[in-house]
């Protein structure tokens, strides 16, 4: 892999005009993908083709060619999450070395946000590498001359979210700063893009599939409760699934905590709300735990 540092000049600069949506490339999602093949052909070399067409497009400097040259060594053998760090720890070695200046360059190669909050299908997991940049350079000061990075790293991963998701590459934040990245989550349980909200309570999951676990929450989750609170009305099924999910986790490692919470928003639920408690308890429900079982009978 290239190990020389790329200098960052001025041409990310020399113009302030948002780059064309229709001059950016995407690489096509097959019908196959989408039904259970392989997930690694996600980041293959069209993905990467893309990747490299839309960071010239917003850096000048991008070297395409030995970027792609040094992010197709070695991917072969790599699964999906693997292919995302991988590619991640490539952009390292051709975006400006400044971590600020490498997020501008990748947020400025961003396609439109998404406004469906229906299943957004696979094709935004062409999105991993940015946000698996986030993760590996976003925490230290090294990265970006010394200043702190968190603000940046909060921004882009706010971006990310509206196209892809931040509910990995926010975990590290949470174990870091837990503190400083609750508070900005729970800001953000109020934004108006349902993406947003949803990374604020999927993000913070104890036990979210396929992410690193966040310890701190597993002993002891009540950090995050000020967060399922403010989400559990939300008028997006998107993002109350979410919460319910989150409170299952819960009740993995807490079920009295768990239930508790479940039984406090029972009082005057609505029928979302109703369903979401349903949604919360139905694994125990299922393993016969009584107080699982009342619930969902309550909450009928």
């Amino acid at each position: 892999m290239l190990k020389t540092p790329v200098r960052f000049t001025s041409s990310l600069h020399s113009s302030d005009a948002a780059i064309d949506p229709a001059r950016l490339r995407f690489p096509a999602v097959t019908a196959s993908m989408d039904k259970g093949g392989s997930l690694t052909s996600l980041l293959d070399r069209a993905a990467i083709d893309c990747l490299a067409h839309n960071l010239r497009l917003a850096w000048p400097s991008f070297d395409t060619r030995r970027f792609t040259r040094a992010a197709l060594d070695q991917i072969a053998p790599l699964s999906i999450m693997q292919r995302g760090l991988h590619l991640a720890r490539v952009l390292r070695d051709h975006l400006p070395p400044r971590y600020s200046d490498a997020v501008a360059v990748l947020l400025r190669s961003l396609g439109p946000a998404s406004t469906a909050t229906a299943d957004r299908g696979l094709g935004v997991f062409f999105y991993l590498p940015h946000t698996s940049f986030i993760a590996i350079y976003g925490l230290d000061p090294e990265h970006n001359d010394g200043i702190d990075p968190f603000d940046t790293s909060l921004h882009a991963q706010y971006e990310l979210t509206r196209r892809f998701t931040a509910e990995f590459s926010i975990r590290p934040f949470l174990i870091r700063w837990p503190e400083r990245t609750l508070a900005r989550l729970l800001e953000w349980t109020r934004d108006p893009d349902p993406h947003v909200r949803r990374l604020c309570s999927e993000g913070t999951r104890p036990r979210l599939p396929w992410a690193q676990r966040i310890p701190a929450f597993v002993t002891d989750p009540r950090p995050v409760l000020p967060i399922l609170e403010a989400l559990k009305d939300d008028p997006e099924l998107y993002v109350r699934r979410s919460v319910a999910n989150h409170i299952g986790d819960i009740a993995k490692d807490h079920p009295e905590l768990a239930f508790s919470i479940c039984e406090r928003w029972l009082r005057g639920a609505s029928p979302e709300r109703k369903w979401l408690i349903r949604h919360a308890v139905r694994h125990p429900a299922k393993h016969r735990v009584a107080a699982a079982t009342r619930l969902r009978q309550r909450a009928a």
